[in-house]
């Protein structure tokens, strides 16, 4: 069925649109018009703007739930709370762990997917781990860090399906290059996190098919003049995409801002939440280490920051006043730059004729009022 939506504004593929109206064929966009036939559908969203859905390619759990639970509660439980948080779209994100807990993940992750899910959908798996290096392990269990082991990934692929998308690893461990190579040839994104390589070993991996690094100027070594480092590889190579986390405690607002710049459209804010997102202080649990949260900042028992409870349209506000770029184009740091780092900008990601009919609809404090998913209203704030 084709309907028309009107609203005020609309945050396009390329630009902002006043006024007119955007076609919805079924569940894909259609075209934008200034006007209509008499007898067309209109849906009436006068006052407000409409945006693509948001797309979190980096979430491990939010409202007490966490995908290392292990179970199809927690992976539904995530995918409702999200939804009225403007996501639409999210990889349900592991930890490293032991290979018994991530298979339990990854099997709760595909029986939610068959069973269907409530809110948000699934684009696949992202195993954050765990091929890592202690120095900048951040969150992350050093007891079960290896070398790269692609009959083992191929495991996993198998346990998962086929639906795993993403993994991240230390480039700088034995036979990590390889591993790149051959989890690239299967369609995975390889991404770069919890390394202290340099640059050079960086570019490597970049070369060898490793076009992602994992939240920005966090779990790597940092920017210097004569060692730019991983932060400076992310940054340098036009090739890659980076991930930011847009809290202001992960990076500096003005840093914040730098990456904008310099990254562009490589660059894909995600919110690295755990399960304590959207929750009160408290102690909580990330993976096997308790974690304080104390003012919405979660933190490990040494000190250093346990991922996050940033919602992603926060994020989006954040780099929006810092970077002081079109909203448009910050808000597609939130869900066309994910899309396409994952090689599926021709579907999700932005409001374009034939893509999936993800949005949400906002008043002009990018406060969220409804959101849909290919083209169903999915939540509505009453």
């Amino acid at each position: 069925m084709t309907h028309f939506i009107k609203a005020d504004r609309f945050l396009l593929e390329n630009e902002e649109k006043t006024n007119g109206y955007l076609q919805v064929n079924d569940n894909r966009f259609g075209v934008f018009v200034d006007a209509v036939p008499e007898d067309a559908t209109v849906v009436d969203w006068s006052g407000y703007t409409i945006a693509p859905g948001l797309f979190d390619t980096h979430i491990h759990g939010i409202n007490g739930h966490d995908i290392m639970d292990g179970t199809v509660d927690a992976v539904q439980g995530i995918s409702k709370a999200i939804l009225p948080l403007g996501v639409t779209r999210f990889l349900p994100t592991t930890l490293t762990s032991s290979k018994e807990d991530l298979n339990a993940a990854i099997s709760a992750v595909r029986n939610a997917v068959q069973r269907g899910l409530a809110g948000a959908q699934s684009e696949g798996i992202f195993l954050e781990g765990p091929y890592f290096t202690e120095k900048h392990k951040g969150a992350q269990n050093p007891g079960y860090f290896r070398d790269p082991n692609y009959e083992e990934f191929r495991e996993w692929q198998q346990l998962a399906e086929g639906s795993i998308v993403k993994i991240a690893l230390a480039p700088e461990r034995d036979g990590a290059l390889e591993f790149i190579c051959a989890v690239g040839d299967d369609g995975v994104l390889p991404s770069l996190a919890h390394t202290d390589a340099d640059f050079d070993t960086c570019r490597r991996a970049v070369d060898a098919g490793a076009r992602n690094f994992v939240h920005l100027f966090n779990g790597m070594s940092g920017l210097h003049h004569r060692e730019p480092g991983v932060a400076g590889a992310a940054l340098i190579d036009g090739r890659a995409f980076a991930e930011l986390i847009c809290d202001g405690h992960h990076v500096h607002p003005e840093v914040a801002a730098l990456a904008a710049r310099t990254k562009e459209d490589k660059l894909s804010l995600i919110t690295d939440c755990m399960r304590a997102g959207l929750m009160p202080d408290g102690d909580y649990q990330l993976g096997e280490f308790p974690v304080v949260m104390k003012d919405g900042i979660a933190r490990t028992e040494t000190g250093s920051l346990a991922g996050s409870t940033l919602k992603l349209v926060d994020g989006v506000k954040n780099l929006y006043v810092w970077s002081g770029k079109p909203l448009y184009e910050v808000w597609h740091r939130a869900s066309l730059s994910p899309a396409a780092s994952l090689g599926r900008e021709d579907v999700l990601g932005s409001i374009a004729d034939g893509k999936l009919a993800d949005y949400v609809v906002m008043d002009e404090d990018i406060s969220i009022q409804a959101v849909a998913v290919a083209g169903e209203i999915k939540y509505r704030n009453n």
